[in-house]
Formats: C-alpha cells, sequence, structure tokens
C-alpha cells in the first residue's frame, strides 16, 4: 500500500523548481506570492451525513490555515467543485464556500466543474493565494534553543468526530470544532515576522512536529502535560496522559506550530484578541525526532503519531483514535 510520505519522496524529483521549496512545506512561494492547495473527500475528511455547507466551509478554512502558517493575507481562490446527482447538498455546499469567503476576504477568482457519476463519493479542491508579509517562515528553519509555541487548542475536532461516530446526530462545540475549523490568520501574520520555523497542526500535532523536526533536522520535544485543552474537551474526555495523548494525536486541529527564538515571548506581541498560545516544548540538537515528556519524566511515543493517507482504503473515520 502508498504512503503519503512515498508519494511525496516521488513527486520531489517533479516538482524541483525553488518555489516548491522542496516540498517540505504546504505552500508554494512563488513571484511573491504565497499558493497552497487542499483537496477533501467524503469518508475521509468530512461525513456523508455532514451538513454541505459545514463542508463547504471546512475547505475553505482549511486551505486559509496554510495560508495562516506563512503569515499570509489571503488574496484569492481558485475552486475545483465536483458536481454530484444532488443539485439542493451543492448549492448549500456553495453557500458554505461563499460564508467563509466572505468572513476571511477571499475573492473567489475562478477554477473547474466537473460532474460525478451517480452515487460516487466527492471530492472537492480548492487552491489559496495569499500576500506574505516581509518574512514567510517555512518548516526548516528551527533551531536548537527555539522554544515551540502552540496557538489554538487541541483535540477538539478528534473529539466531536468520536461523538459523531458514536450518535450521527450529536451536536455541539466539539462537533462544531470537527465541521468548522477557524484559520489562525490574525496570529499567524503576527508571529510569521518572528519565527524561525511554523506550519499548521493538520494531521495530529505529534506527527506535524515530526515533520517540523524532520525538515529542520532537530529533535523536537514537546511536554504532553502543556498541552493546550478547552473546556468542552475536558468536560468530554477528561485530561489524563490518555486524554492528552488522543488530543495530541487526533488531527483537524489546524492550529499553528511556531519556532521561536528564546528571548521572542510572544505573549507581549499584537496577537488578535483571545488567541489561544501555549509554550509547549524546545529544539535541540539531535538526529530529527520528536521526544515526549510528561513533566519531567520522558514517556514512550504512541505507535500512531497522527494521521497519514495510505492508499485508496485509507479513512480517518475509522482510524481515529
Amino acid at each position: 500500500m502508498t504512503s503519503e510520505a512515498q508519494v511525496i519522496a516521488r513527486l520531489r524529483r517533479i516538482a524541483n523548481d525553488p518555489a516548491a521549496r522542496g516540498l517540505l512545506d504546504d505552500a508554494a512561494l512563488l513571484d511573491g506570492l504565497v499558493i497552497t492547495h487542499d483537496t477533501i473527500a467524503e469518508g475521509v475528511h468530512f461525513l456523508p451525513s455532514d451538513p454541505p455547507a459545514s463542508v463547504g466551509w471546512k475547505l475553505v478554512a482549511v486551505n486559509l490555515s496554510d495560508l495562516a502558517a506563512k503569515g499570509a493575507k489571503p488574496a484569492g481562490a481558485l475552486l475545483s467543485l465536483t458536481i454530484g446527482d444532488d443539485g439542493s447538498w451543492d448549492d448549500e455546499f456553495l453557500t458554505g464556500v461563499e460564508h467563509a469567503c466572505e468572513s476571511y476576504g477571499l475573492p473567489l477568482i475562478g477554477g473547474d466543474t466537473v460532474a460525478l457519476p451517480d452515487s460516487a463519493p466527492r471530492v472537492l479542491g480548492l487552491t489559496a493565494i495569499g500576500r506574505p508579509g516581509p518574512k514567510v517562515p517555512s518548516r526548516d528553519g528551527a533551531r536548537p534553543g527555539d522554544s515551540l509555541w502552540l496557538v489554538g487548542t487541541l483535540g477538539d475536532a478528534a473529539a466531536g468526530l468520536r461523538q459523531l461516530s458514536e450518535e450521527p446526530k450529536a451536536h455541539g462545540l466539539l462537533v462544531e470544532s470537527y465541521r468548522r475549523p477557524v484559520p489562525q490568520l490574525g496570529a499567524g501574520q503576527v508571529l510569521a515576522e518572528h519565527a524561525n520555523a511554523m506550519m499548521d497542526v493538520s494531521d495530529g500535532l505529534l506527527l506535524d512536529a515530526a515533520r517540523l523536526a524532520q525538515a529542520s533536522n532537530g529533535v523536537a520535544e514537546i511536554a504532553l502535560d502543556r498541552l493546550p485543552l478547552s473546556r468542552a474537551f475536558t468536560a468530554e474526555r477528561g485530561q489524563d496522559r490518555g486524554a492528552r495523548l488522543f488530543a495530541a494525536t487526533g488531527g483537524d486541529d489546524y492550529a499553528l506550530l511556531a519556532a521561536l527564538p528564546a528571548e521572542c515571548d510572544p505573549l507581549i506581541l499584537p496577537l488578535p484578541s483571545g488567541t489561544t498560545i501555549t509554550h509547549i516544548g524546545a529544539m535541540t540538537a539531535g538526529s530529527p525526532e520528536v521526544r515526549l515528556f510528561d513533566g519531567v519524566d520522558p514517556i514512550r511515543l504512541p505507535e500512531t503519531l497522527g494521521y497519514e493517507h495510505r492508499g485508496r482504503n485509507a479513512s480517518p473515520m475509522a482510524d481515529c483514535p
């Protein structure tokens, strides 16, 4: 079974233009623009029973999260729309796209449409274009001694998905976090000027931290006991080690992970009101890996660090921890 990592390794032989940044990032930097593309698929990124408007919102938001990680401001988007056999679904989906674009000032400037065979699962894509600030942090700039900071909270979306798997009509803050992620655009624009490296957390903190460590050729040390959990999450799942490991591997968080110089205190930066930002670890020298601590005690990494696409049968709806 082909893994996502194997496919990306093969693509690096093709994507050799400097704009691709070695495919070590979630966005390209071409002629002064930040460009990213994300696809969401029915049964993989959203449930068939999810409201179509929330699917449209999510498609826009996950792309904007990649722009946020580069400190870019939304400039335009191209929509890849698959038209199914349910016209009302398509219309509601486009309403969700419209609302998200309006909310974040993202002009829709074009795209493509294709009709699907009856009952085929929907696969929807968006290319987002952003205008960067004076600095565009990549994943490969983290250095030993940098502090690791997380913008946002962890585990809400995974907990919401778990609720829906147990009760399809579940609702509440956790379900909304899964269906309608909020990209950290404002915080990303502030932090980008100071960050040595930054990326969004979409596949699980531990897996994404491992990617940052690999790109930066260092060790990412993560303090499990410091991970930010929302009140809704702790009310549902608690905050013991098992709950925190669930939050650290669940994915769909769309938080930001930033490596900042040790002397930089983001708590005094002009972050948007209400921003949750937490010091969760540090970069150290060594062969690329993630090391996990609970207090002062090192603990073994879980077998699964997050979600990776693996062949045609992959489904986080089934594999969510």
